[in-house]
């Protein structure tokens, strides 16, 4: 019963944040109504960052309609548990792509001065929890060496990877 309530608190928490993504649609409540994206619909990529520890990724929506995927892309890295937290922090909720729009992210796997940490082969993306992901070896993010991982943080989907690589090194500070 103390999980019900638990989840119930948490659920109408998410429902108060404000949504991302195509904004028109969003105001007017028309991305909780679409359905998920469906991940045969969705391409997923990952490249290097730009700086150590960090990769940009994004995702395209390929099919005929406009759908949702989860606000926060879920990063997770081969054999550890967890996936890369939002910052800023935020809660799941839907982001509308409508035929052919992509929405980015940024994810750092560890601060570059971090001497703790795991050394993996590879990162998961998916654009929903919902979905499997797409891997990515090290070497197609920038990092052949291993993905070093400690603390990692993702953003959340923007329209732009402008605006994704200035909302991860806003929440660095």
């Amino acid at each position: 019963m103390r999980l019900r309530s638990a989840l119930t608190a948490a659920l109408a928490v998410a429902a108060t944040l404000p949504l991302t993504g195509t904004t028109a649609s969003a105001t007017n409540g028309t991305a909780s109504r679409l359905a998920t994206c469906q991940e045969k619909s969705l391409s997923v990529h990952a490249a290097p960052g730009g700086q150590r520890n960090a990769a940009r990724i994004d995702v395209v929506n390929n099919g005929g309609r406009a759908c949702v995927v989860d606000r926060i892309p879920t990063i997770t890295f081969r054999g550890l548990d967890g996936s890369a937290e939002a910052v800023p922090p935020a809660g799941s909720g839907p982001y509308e792509l409508s035929p052919g729009e992509r929405a980015y992210a940024a994810v750092r796997t560890a601060d570059p001065a971090a001497a703790e940490g795991h050394v993996v082969g590879s990162i998961s993306v998916a654009a929903d929890p919902s979905h499997l992901g797409v891997a990515f070896r090290a070497a197609a993010v920038g990092m052949p060496q291993g993905i070093h991982v400690w603390v990692p943080l993702t953003t959340r989907w923007q329209e732009s990877q402008a605006a994704a690589d200035s909302a991860l090194a806003d929440a660095l500070g």
